[in-house]
């Protein structure tokens, strides 16, 4: 036809990518880097690297790192051995903040570097209260009784 305009008429859509998602929540890309910054300050931490009195008399765990989307921040999860001086510890890290996001910097490849901001991990204490709720008495009963609507 002449004067037609083949396309018109016609919706145009732009299909979205689906991301792919880890199940522990953010992309595989968000869980990789995660890692290599929990990597680098489990290695500042052991070899003691990080110059503060108060890091060097514990031993800091970091069972997790969170990263945001973009990459730009990363909330990582710490807890002294035996949980002993969280507060103290939580203090120190945040006075050497930008020596340690220098030192990730320098040892993981981003385009950015990437702000970080420090939590407890109170998993454990979690864990801990949902298992002495399981022991009480009526919650035993509870989950002992058999079934009335079999």
């Amino acid at each position: 036809m002449p004067g037609s305009n083949p396309g018109h008429g016609m919706l145009m859509t732009r299909h979205k990518q689906k991301r792919d998602t880890a199940p522990g929540g953010g992309s595989q890309r968000q869980l990789r880097v995660g890692e290599l910054v929990r990597h680098a300050l489990a290695k500042l931490f052991s070899r003691g690297e990080v110059h503060d009195p108060v890091i060097a008399g514990h031993l800091i765990t970091v069972p997790e790192v969170r990263m945001s989307p973009d990459l730009r921040l990363a909330t990582i999860y710490i807890m002294p051995l035996g949980g002993r001086d969280e507060a103290d510890v939580l203090a120190a890290l945040e006075r050497n903040r930008k020596f340690l996001r220098t030192e990730i910097a320098r040892r993981i490849n981003l385009k950015f570097a990437p702000d970080i901001r420090f939590r407890l991990d109170d998993r454990f204490d979690e864990a801990q209260r949902i298992d002495e709720l399981l022991k009480r008495p009526e919650v035993r009963r509870d989950l002992e009784s058999p079934q009335d609507d079999e």
